[in-house]
Parts: structure tokens; C-alpha cells; sequence
């Protein structure tokens, strides 16, 4: 029983990363350039960080669903998932010298239909309070 529900999380480890790439160049053939990926520190983890056209520095939430059992991708971000990437982000800033830079969190969420993945981008999907 055991072994089963480590090769659940372990096929569905390798989804999320699988969905991961295709956001990240997704991103960047919609003008995104992709400076880091999976930033993991003390305050939680960011799974891209990148630089919009504008010059933006931008915290992506990538978030994924094979199915639409659960609603879409998007709504999987709630107020904990917000408050932790705040936090991650704020440390990652700190960490990097990089305090007055301006940023925003945008959400990409991947939801698999018949002919593949359907991208929803939510730009400045909520406010950055650290």
C-alpha cells in the first residue's frame, strides 16, 4: 500500500513538472524572459520567476489540472498559497539586494482539455504585501 501512494505522488511530482516547462516556454514565447526556476528558500517556493516585456520582475504561480473535477486551474490560489508566496517573495528580494524593484505575482494556470493544454494568464493576480 505503501509503495502505491509513493508512485502517486511521484507521477504526480513529474506531471507538475512537465506542466512547469510548458508555462515556462509558454511565458517566454508570450514575452516573458525566464530568469529562475523553482526558487526554493525558508519562506516557501516560487516556481518561476521572470521578467515581463515591460521590464517587470513577475513571481509566476504555475498551477495545473488534467481534469476539471475541481474547477480550474487558477482558483487553486487561495489566501495561503498567496500569503506564501508573498513571504517567499519578500525573502528572495531581501536576498538578492533587489528591495525597490518592481514586481508583481501573475498566475498561469494549465488546463488539459482534448487537444492539450489551455493557458489562463492572470497578470498582477493579487497584491504584493510582504
Amino acid at each position: 500500500m505503501r509503495a502505491a501512494g509513493k508512485a502517486t505522488r511521484t507521477s504526480t511530482h513529474a506531471r507538475g513538472r512537465a506542466a512547469e516547462q510548458a508555462a515556462a516556454t509558454w511565458l517566454a514565447a508570450h514575452g516573458y524572459q525566464i530568469l529562475e526556476r523553482n526558487v526554493v528558500n525558508h519562506a516557501g517556493e516560487i516556481d518561476l520567476v521572470a521578467r515581463d516585456s515591460g521590464g517587470v520582475l513577475c513571481f509566476v504561480e504555475v498551477k495545473a489540472r488534467a481534469t476539471a473535477t475541481f474547477g480550474p486551474a487558477i482558483a487553486a490560489v487561495g489566501p495561503a498559497k498567496r500569503r506564501r508566496l508573498s513571504r517567499a517573495a519578500a525573502l528572495h528580494l531581501a536576498l538578492r539586494g533587489l528591495h525597490d524593484t518592481p514586481c508583481r505575482f501573475d498566475v498561469l494556470g494549465l488546463d488539459w482539455t482534448d487537444t492539450g493544454w489551455r493557458y489562463t494568464l492572470v497578470r498582477d493576480a493579487f497584491p504584493y504585501t510582504p
